[in-house]
Protein backbone atom coordinates (compact mmCIF):
# COMPACT_ATOMS: atom_id res chain seq x y z
CA UNK A 1 0.00 0.00 0.00
CA UNK A 2 2.99 2.50 0.31
CA UNK A 3 4.05 2.20 -3.43
CA UNK A 4 2.70 4.09 -6.15
CA UNK A 5 -0.02 1.90 -6.79
CA UNK A 6 -1.52 2.96 -3.78
CA UNK A 7 -5.14 4.04 -3.97
CA UNK A 8 -7.28 6.06 -1.27
CA UNK A 9 -8.80 4.30 1.07
CA UNK A 10 -11.36 5.27 3.44
CA UNK A 11 -9.96 6.42 7.42
CA UNK A 12 -11.73 3.02 9.13
CA UNK A 13 -10.17 0.75 6.47
CA UNK A 14 -6.37 2.41 6.99
CA UNK A 15 -7.13 2.27 10.91
CA UNK A 16 -7.68 -1.86 10.58
CA UNK A 17 -4.86 -2.12 7.88
CA UNK A 18 -2.08 0.29 10.13
CA UNK A 19 -3.09 0.32 13.65
CA UNK A 20 -2.20 3.81 12.96
CA UNK A 21 -5.76 6.55 13.72
CA UNK A 22 -6.31 9.60 11.72
CA UNK A 23 -6.38 11.97 14.07
CA UNK A 24 -9.31 14.85 13.96
CA UNK A 25 -9.31 17.73 15.92
CA UNK A 26 -9.92 21.45 16.01
CA UNK A 27 -6.94 22.37 15.66
CA UNK A 28 -6.75 20.94 12.32
CA UNK A 29 -10.06 20.43 11.30
CA UNK A 30 -12.65 23.28 12.26
CA UNK A 31 -12.59 25.79 9.01
CA UNK A 32 -8.84 25.43 8.26
CA UNK A 33 -6.73 27.51 6.95
CA UNK A 34 -6.23 27.62 3.03
CA UNK A 35 -3.09 28.39 0.70
CA UNK A 36 -3.64 27.50 -2.79
CA UNK A 37 -0.07 27.58 -4.76
CA UNK A 38 -0.90 27.70 -8.26
CA UNK A 39 2.20 27.06 -10.53
CA UNK A 40 2.63 28.50 -13.85
CA UNK A 41 2.66 25.90 -16.94
CA UNK A 42 4.31 22.76 -15.05
CA UNK A 43 3.10 19.96 -15.92
CA UNK A 44 3.03 16.35 -14.21
CA UNK A 45 6.35 15.86 -16.60
CA UNK A 46 8.31 18.68 -14.47
CA UNK A 47 7.85 17.00 -10.96
CA UNK A 48 9.81 14.57 -9.37
CA UNK A 49 7.10 12.47 -7.63
CA UNK A 50 5.27 12.30 -11.28
CA UNK A 51 8.11 10.21 -12.33
CA UNK A 52 10.01 13.60 -13.71
CA UNK A 53 13.16 12.00 -15.90
CA UNK A 54 14.86 15.37 -15.99
CA UNK A 55 13.67 17.41 -13.10
CA UNK A 56 13.89 17.02 -8.98
CA UNK A 57 11.54 18.43 -6.98
CA UNK A 58 12.45 17.40 -3.56
CA UNK A 59 10.06 19.75 -1.68
CA UNK A 60 7.06 19.08 -3.60
CA UNK A 61 7.76 15.09 -3.45
CA UNK A 62 7.57 15.24 0.57
CA UNK A 63 4.11 17.45 0.06
CA UNK A 64 3.01 14.40 -1.75
CA UNK A 65 4.40 11.96 1.01
CA UNK A 66 2.86 13.63 4.10
CA UNK A 67 -0.47 13.78 2.11
CA UNK A 68 -2.52 13.13 -1.31
CA UNK A 69 -1.24 12.86 -4.85
CA UNK A 70 -3.55 12.94 -7.46
CA UNK A 71 -2.81 11.37 -10.61
CA UNK A 72 -5.67 12.07 -12.84
CA UNK A 73 -6.25 15.99 -12.44
CA UNK A 74 -7.44 17.82 -14.77
CA UNK A 75 -8.28 22.09 -15.93
CA UNK A 76 -8.57 23.89 -19.04
CA UNK A 77 -5.27 23.54 -20.90
CA UNK A 78 -4.49 28.03 -20.99
CA UNK A 79 -4.11 29.46 -17.44
CA UNK A 80 -6.87 32.23 -17.97
CA UNK A 81 -9.62 29.87 -18.65
CA UNK A 82 -8.26 27.68 -16.49
CA UNK A 83 -7.93 30.03 -13.15
CA UNK A 84 -11.57 31.11 -13.97
CA UNK A 85 -12.63 27.88 -13.66
CA UNK A 86 -10.77 27.20 -10.54
CA UNK A 87 -11.98 30.33 -8.56
CA UNK A 88 -15.59 30.17 -9.59
CA UNK A 89 -16.16 26.31 -9.42
CA UNK A 90 -17.66 26.53 -12.87
CA UNK A 91 -17.75 25.33 -16.36
CA UNK A 92 -16.73 27.95 -19.42
CA UNK A 93 -19.86 27.76 -21.27
CA UNK A 94 -21.84 28.63 -18.10
CA UNK A 95 -19.33 32.12 -17.28
CA UNK A 96 -18.24 32.52 -20.91
CA UNK A 97 -14.38 32.34 -20.01
CA UNK A 98 -13.97 30.13 -22.88
CA UNK A 99 -10.35 32.07 -23.77
CA UNK A 100 -7.80 34.22 -22.38
CA UNK A 101 -9.36 37.43 -23.43
CA UNK A 102 -12.74 36.72 -22.55
CA UNK A 103 -11.86 35.74 -18.79
CA UNK A 104 -10.88 39.57 -18.82
CA UNK A 105 -15.17 39.86 -19.60
CA UNK A 106 -16.05 38.53 -16.36
CA UNK A 107 -17.50 41.02 -13.93
CA UNK A 108 -18.31 41.60 -10.16
CA UNK A 109 -22.15 41.73 -10.86
CA UNK A 110 -22.21 38.76 -13.27
CA UNK A 111 -20.12 35.79 -11.47
CA UNK A 112 -18.27 35.05 -7.89
CA UNK A 113 -14.65 34.08 -6.62
CA UNK A 114 -13.99 32.03 -4.17
CA UNK A 115 -13.14 34.39 -1.82
CA UNK A 116 -16.23 36.20 -1.47
CA UNK A 117 -17.72 33.20 0.13
CA UNK A 118 -14.99 32.38 2.16
CA UNK A 119 -15.20 35.82 3.68
CA UNK A 120 -19.02 34.83 4.81
CA UNK A 121 -16.97 32.05 7.39
CA UNK A 122 -15.19 34.85 8.49
CA UNK A 123 -11.74 34.47 6.58
CA UNK A 124 -8.85 36.63 5.78
CA UNK A 125 -7.71 36.92 2.29
CA UNK A 126 -5.21 37.65 0.13
CA UNK A 127 -3.67 37.09 -3.30
CA UNK A 128 -0.29 37.02 -4.37
CA UNK A 129 1.10 36.91 -8.11
CA UNK A 130 -0.41 36.50 -11.22
CA UNK A 131 -3.63 38.18 -12.24
CA UNK A 132 -3.66 39.01 -15.74
CA UNK A 133 -6.25 37.42 -17.23
CA UNK A 134 -8.74 38.61 -14.93
CA UNK A 135 -10.54 42.28 -14.64
CA UNK A 136 -9.97 44.81 -12.25
CA UNK A 137 -8.03 44.31 -9.18
CA UNK A 138 -7.95 41.56 -6.75
CA UNK A 139 -10.06 43.58 -4.06
CA UNK A 140 -12.88 43.68 -6.66
CA UNK A 141 -13.10 40.04 -6.03
CA UNK A 142 -13.23 39.69 -2.45
CA UNK A 143 -9.35 39.97 -1.60
CA UNK A 144 -8.76 41.55 1.13
CA UNK A 145 -5.00 42.27 0.29
CA UNK A 146 -3.22 41.39 -2.83
CA UNK A 147 0.11 42.11 -4.64
CA UNK A 148 -0.17 41.58 -8.40
CA UNK A 149 1.96 41.79 -11.55
CA UNK A 150 0.82 42.35 -15.37
CA UNK A 151 1.64 39.68 -17.71
CA UNK A 152 3.06 36.37 -16.97
CA UNK A 153 6.60 35.41 -15.92
CA UNK A 154 7.85 38.04 -13.99
CA UNK A 155 10.75 37.32 -12.48
CA UNK A 156 13.16 40.75 -12.21
CA UNK A 157 13.59 44.14 -14.14
CA UNK A 158 16.53 44.14 -16.43
CA UNK A 159 18.63 47.04 -18.30
CA UNK A 160 15.49 46.24 -21.39
CA UNK A 161 12.52 45.64 -19.06
CA UNK A 162 11.64 47.48 -15.55
CA UNK A 163 8.91 45.07 -14.59
CA UNK A 164 6.29 46.94 -12.09
CA UNK A 165 3.70 45.75 -9.79
CA UNK A 166 0.86 46.48 -7.97
CA UNK A 167 0.21 45.86 -4.16
CA UNK A 168 -3.05 47.06 -2.43
CA UNK A 169 -3.88 49.96 -4.95
CA UNK A 170 -0.43 51.41 -5.51
CA UNK A 171 2.09 50.80 -8.25
CA UNK A 172 5.68 50.12 -7.34
CA UNK A 173 8.45 49.27 -9.60
CA UNK A 174 10.16 45.88 -8.95
CA UNK A 175 14.20 47.31 -8.15
CA UNK A 176 17.02 46.01 -9.75
CA UNK A 177 18.08 43.75 -6.32
CA UNK A 178 14.51 42.56 -6.12
CA UNK A 179 13.33 39.53 -7.66
CA UNK A 180 9.26 38.21 -7.70
CA UNK A 181 9.20 34.92 -6.55
CA UNK A 182 10.63 35.92 -3.16
CA UNK A 183 9.03 38.98 -3.26
CA UNK A 184 5.90 36.92 -3.31
CA UNK A 185 6.65 34.71 -0.67
CA UNK A 186 8.03 37.63 1.79
CA UNK A 187 4.54 38.72 1.10
CA UNK A 188 2.64 35.38 1.70
CA UNK A 189 4.78 34.71 5.26
CA UNK A 190 3.90 38.28 6.08
CA UNK A 191 0.56 37.67 5.34
CA UNK A 192 -0.45 34.36 7.30
CA UNK A 193 1.97 36.00 10.35
CA UNK A 194 -0.15 38.67 10.86
CA UNK A 195 -3.37 36.74 10.17
CA UNK A 196 -2.17 33.20 12.14
CA UNK A 197 -5.19 33.38 15.24
CA UNK A 198 -7.77 33.89 11.88
CA UNK A 199 -8.73 31.86 9.28
CA UNK A 200 -7.18 32.60 6.06
CA UNK A 201 -7.35 31.79 2.36
CA UNK A 202 -4.35 32.41 0.34
CA UNK A 203 -4.00 32.61 -3.25
CA UNK A 204 -0.45 32.20 -3.95
CA UNK A 205 0.12 32.35 -7.66
CA UNK A 206 3.84 31.74 -9.02
CA UNK A 207 5.65 33.35 -11.56
CA UNK A 208 7.36 30.15 -11.95
CA UNK A 209 7.70 28.40 -14.52
CA UNK A 210 6.16 30.50 -17.07
CA UNK A 211 8.45 31.58 -20.09
CA UNK A 212 10.68 34.19 -20.77
CA UNK A 213 12.84 32.32 -17.93
CA UNK A 214 15.68 34.20 -16.29
CA UNK A 215 18.24 32.82 -14.26
CA UNK A 216 17.06 32.63 -10.34
CA UNK A 217 19.53 33.47 -7.85
CA UNK A 218 20.82 30.22 -7.15
CA UNK A 219 21.74 29.70 -11.23
CA UNK A 220 25.38 29.27 -11.79
CA UNK A 221 26.69 32.04 -14.28
CA UNK A 222 27.18 29.40 -17.05
CA UNK A 223 24.10 27.29 -16.33
CA UNK A 224 22.31 25.59 -19.29
CA UNK A 225 19.22 24.79 -18.01
CA UNK A 226 17.10 27.50 -16.82
CA UNK A 227 13.76 25.56 -16.74
CA UNK A 228 15.89 23.09 -14.32
CA UNK A 229 16.49 26.37 -12.08
CA UNK A 230 13.50 27.89 -12.00
CA UNK A 231 11.75 24.45 -11.17
CA UNK A 232 14.38 23.98 -8.41
CA UNK A 233 13.98 27.55 -6.70
CA UNK A 234 10.20 27.35 -7.14
CA UNK A 235 10.52 24.19 -5.23
CA UNK A 236 12.78 25.69 -2.54
CA UNK A 237 10.69 28.64 -1.59
CA UNK A 238 8.03 26.31 -1.19
CA UNK A 239 10.05 23.90 1.37
CA UNK A 240 10.53 27.27 3.03
CA UNK A 241 6.67 28.01 3.14
CA UNK A 242 6.15 24.33 4.82
CA UNK A 243 8.75 24.92 7.31
CA UNK A 244 6.85 28.80 8.20
CA UNK A 245 3.86 27.12 9.17
CA UNK A 246 5.49 25.10 11.21
CA UNK A 247 7.23 27.74 13.28
CA UNK A 248 4.34 29.75 13.61
CA UNK A 249 2.54 26.35 14.62
CA UNK A 250 -0.21 26.21 11.76
CA UNK A 251 0.97 23.56 9.47
CA UNK A 252 -2.17 21.02 11.25
CA UNK A 253 -4.88 23.79 10.97
CA UNK A 254 -3.71 24.63 6.96
CA UNK A 255 -4.93 22.71 3.84
CA UNK A 256 -2.00 23.12 1.46
CA UNK A 257 -2.62 22.71 -1.93
CA UNK A 258 0.09 22.56 -4.80
CA UNK A 259 -1.33 22.69 -8.20
CA UNK A 260 -0.53 23.31 -12.18
CA UNK A 261 -2.41 25.69 -14.02
CA UNK A 262 -2.09 23.82 -17.16
CA UNK A 263 0.16 21.40 -18.78
CA UNK A 264 4.05 22.12 -20.04
CA UNK A 265 4.27 25.18 -22.50
CA UNK A 266 5.38 23.93 -25.98
CA UNK A 267 8.93 25.25 -25.57
CA UNK A 268 9.71 22.98 -23.10
CA UNK A 269 7.18 20.22 -23.40
CA UNK A 270 9.59 18.04 -25.51
CA UNK A 271 12.23 17.76 -22.65
CA UNK A 272 9.22 16.89 -20.00
CA UNK A 273 9.61 13.02 -20.26
CA UNK A 274 8.61 10.32 -17.90
CA UNK A 275 9.79 7.05 -18.29
CA UNK A 276 11.81 8.74 -21.43
CA UNK A 277 8.04 9.17 -22.89
CA UNK A 278 7.06 12.29 -23.91
CA UNK A 279 3.05 13.21 -23.22
CA UNK A 280 1.14 13.83 -25.58
CA UNK A 281 -0.08 17.66 -26.22
CA UNK A 282 0.84 20.36 -24.28
CA UNK A 283 -0.23 23.96 -22.71
CA UNK A 284 -2.91 24.77 -24.74
CA UNK A 285 -3.73 21.57 -26.72
CA UNK A 286 -6.85 19.46 -26.14
CA UNK A 287 -4.56 16.01 -25.15
CA UNK A 288 -3.59 14.91 -22.17
CA UNK A 289 -0.79 17.11 -21.77
CA UNK A 290 -2.63 20.25 -22.16
CA UNK A 291 -5.05 19.53 -19.09
CA UNK A 292 -3.36 17.01 -16.91
CA UNK A 293 -1.33 18.63 -13.36
CA UNK A 294 0.36 18.15 -10.81
CA UNK A 295 -1.96 18.36 -8.15
CA UNK A 296 -0.95 17.89 -4.12
CA UNK A 297 -2.59 18.04 -1.25
CA UNK A 298 -1.23 18.00 1.99
CA UNK A 299 -3.28 18.72 5.61
CA UNK A 300 -0.95 16.83 8.68
CA UNK A 301 -3.25 14.88 11.27
CA UNK A 302 -6.32 15.04 8.81
CA UNK A 303 -5.13 13.70 5.55
CA UNK A 304 -3.61 10.46 5.87
CA UNK A 305 -0.02 10.91 4.48
CA UNK A 306 1.26 8.79 1.34
CA UNK A 307 -2.17 8.19 -0.30
CA UNK A 308 -2.64 8.21 -4.33
CA UNK A 309 -5.60 9.28 -5.63
CA UNK A 310 -5.91 8.18 -9.18
CA UNK A 311 -9.98 8.76 -9.86
CA UNK A 312 -10.45 11.63 -12.10
CA UNK A 313 -11.45 15.10 -10.17
CA UNK A 314 -11.27 18.59 -12.45
CA UNK A 315 -10.54 22.33 -11.08
CA UNK A 316 -14.54 23.19 -10.51
CA UNK A 317 -13.95 20.67 -7.50
CA UNK A 318 -12.15 23.17 -5.34
CA UNK A 319 -14.83 25.90 -5.02
CA UNK A 320 -17.34 23.64 -3.55
CA UNK A 321 -14.52 21.87 -1.19
CA UNK A 322 -13.17 24.89 0.36
CA UNK A 323 -16.98 26.12 1.01
CA UNK A 324 -17.61 23.17 2.72
CA UNK A 325 -14.41 23.16 5.08
CA UNK A 326 -15.71 26.64 5.39
CA UNK A 327 -19.14 25.78 6.69
CA UNK A 328 -20.86 27.88 3.99
CA UNK A 329 -23.56 27.13 2.10
CA UNK A 330 -23.44 27.81 -1.22
CA UNK A 331 -26.26 30.06 -3.31
CA UNK A 332 -28.66 28.14 -4.81
CA UNK A 333 -29.34 30.63 -7.66
CA UNK A 334 -26.21 29.65 -9.62
CA UNK A 335 -25.00 26.21 -11.05
CA UNK A 336 -21.51 25.11 -9.13
CA UNK A 337 -19.95 22.22 -11.39
CA UNK A 338 -17.81 20.86 -8.88
CA UNK A 339 -18.12 18.38 -6.09
CA UNK A 340 -16.36 18.43 -3.02
CA UNK A 341 -13.69 16.23 -2.04
CA UNK A 342 -13.28 17.71 1.48
CA UNK A 343 -14.79 13.72 2.66
CA UNK A 344 -11.86 12.53 0.41
CA UNK A 345 -9.34 14.43 2.52
CA UNK A 346 -10.72 13.54 5.70
CA UNK A 347 -10.73 9.83 4.80
CA UNK A 348 -14.40 8.99 4.11
CA UNK A 349 -15.84 7.62 0.51
CA UNK A 350 -17.83 11.22 -0.03
CA UNK A 351 -18.73 11.27 -3.86
CA UNK A 352 -16.48 11.17 -6.30
CA UNK A 353 -16.63 12.25 -9.40
CA UNK A 354 -16.75 9.37 -12.43
CA UNK A 355 -15.81 11.82 -14.81
CA UNK A 356 -13.84 15.20 -15.53
CA UNK A 357 -15.15 17.80 -17.81
CA UNK A 358 -12.11 20.11 -20.15
CA UNK A 359 -12.98 23.14 -22.56
CA UNK A 360 -11.24 25.84 -24.45
CA UNK A 361 -13.10 27.90 -26.74
CA UNK A 362 -15.31 25.27 -28.95
CA UNK A 363 -13.60 22.61 -28.13
CA UNK A 364 -14.74 19.77 -25.11
CA UNK A 365 -13.95 16.71 -23.63
CA UNK A 366 -15.53 14.75 -20.69
CA UNK A 367 -13.17 12.13 -19.66
CA UNK A 368 -13.46 9.14 -17.25
CA UNK A 369 -10.38 6.55 -16.33
CA UNK A 370 -9.63 5.13 -19.29
CA UNK A 371 -11.98 6.67 -22.18
CA UNK A 372 -12.51 10.13 -23.86
CA UNK A 373 -15.76 11.72 -25.91
CA UNK A 374 -15.15 15.01 -27.27
CA UNK A 375 -17.28 18.01 -28.68
CA UNK A 376 -17.14 16.33 -32.31
CA UNK A 377 -18.54 12.68 -31.23
CA UNK A 378 -15.01 11.08 -31.21
CA UNK A 379 -13.72 8.25 -28.64
CA UNK A 380 -10.78 7.77 -27.44
CA UNK A 381 -9.37 4.63 -25.75
CA UNK A 382 -7.11 6.47 -22.98
CA UNK A 383 -5.36 3.20 -21.00
CA UNK A 384 -1.62 4.50 -22.91
CA UNK A 385 -2.05 7.78 -21.44
CA UNK A 386 -0.33 10.57 -20.78
CA UNK A 387 1.53 9.29 -23.47
CA UNK A 388 -1.05 8.02 -26.38
CA UNK A 389 -4.51 8.38 -27.34
CA UNK A 390 -5.81 6.56 -29.57
CA UNK A 391 -9.03 7.28 -31.80
CA UNK A 392 -11.42 4.44 -31.85
CA UNK A 393 -13.13 4.17 -35.48
CA UNK A 394 -16.16 3.39 -36.11
CA UNK A 395 -15.11 -0.47 -37.10
CA UNK A 396 -13.43 -0.70 -33.99
CA UNK A 397 -16.20 -0.87 -31.85
CA UNK A 398 -16.27 -2.99 -28.96
CA UNK A 399 -18.73 -3.77 -26.18
CA UNK A 400 -16.42 -1.98 -24.07
CA UNK A 401 -16.36 0.98 -26.36
CA UNK A 402 -19.48 1.29 -27.09
CA UNK A 403 -20.38 1.44 -23.32
CA UNK A 404 -18.04 3.77 -22.33
CA UNK A 405 -19.43 6.07 -25.47
CA UNK A 406 -22.67 5.54 -23.80
CA UNK A 407 -21.74 6.94 -20.50
CA UNK A 408 -19.53 9.74 -21.93
CA UNK A 409 -22.35 10.72 -24.02
CA UNK A 410 -25.06 11.05 -21.24
CA UNK A 411 -22.93 13.27 -19.78
CA UNK A 412 -22.37 15.72 -22.67
CA UNK A 413 -26.18 15.68 -23.00
CA UNK A 414 -26.62 16.50 -19.46
CA UNK A 415 -24.30 19.41 -19.16
CA UNK A 416 -25.08 20.45 -22.81
CA UNK A 417 -21.61 22.80 -23.08
CA UNK A 418 -23.53 23.61 -27.23
CA UNK A 419 -26.79 25.29 -25.19
CA UNK A 420 -24.23 27.83 -22.94
CA UNK A 421 -21.79 30.27 -24.05
CA UNK A 422 -20.74 29.73 -27.13
CA UNK A 423 -16.48 30.81 -27.80
CA UNK A 424 -16.79 33.86 -30.01
CA UNK A 425 -12.68 33.75 -30.21
CA UNK A 426 -10.39 33.24 -32.90
CA UNK A 427 -10.94 29.48 -32.24
CA UNK A 428 -7.31 28.78 -29.85
CA UNK A 429 -8.65 29.66 -26.52
CA UNK A 430 -5.54 32.49 -26.61
CA UNK A 431 -7.60 35.82 -27.95
CA UNK A 432 -11.39 36.89 -29.29
CA UNK A 433 -11.88 37.30 -32.76
CA UNK A 434 -10.05 39.47 -34.74
CA UNK A 435 -12.66 41.94 -35.60
CA UNK A 436 -12.97 41.72 -31.43
CA UNK A 437 -9.48 42.44 -30.79
CA UNK A 438 -9.61 45.53 -32.97
CA UNK A 439 -12.16 47.02 -31.16
CA UNK A 440 -11.47 50.44 -29.57
CA UNK A 441 -11.06 49.31 -25.68
CA UNK A 442 -14.05 50.57 -23.57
Amino acid sequence: MGSKSMRCVPAVFWLLLTGSAVVFGESSDKHPNIIFILADDLGVGNVGCYGSDRYRTPQIDRLAQSGLRYTRAYTAPLCGPSRALLLTGRYAFRTGATNQDRVGLLQPDRETLLPVYLKQAGYRTAAFGKWSQFSLQPSDWGFDEYLRFSGSGVYRSTPDNSESYVKNGSKLILSPDQYMPDLLHENVVDFISRHQNDPFFVYYSLSSVHGDLLPTPDSAADSSDLMADNIAYMDKLIGRLVTELRKLDLDRRTVLVFMGDNGTGKGQADRATIGGQRLVGQKGTMQEGGSLVPLIVSWPGVITAGQVADGVMDSSDFLPTFAELAGIQLPSDRVFDGRSLAAQWRGTAGQPRDWAFVQLARNWYVRERNWKLNEQGELFDMRQSPFAEALIAANQETDESRGARHRLQAVLDSLKPAAGILDDGDGTGRHASKSRRDEPKK
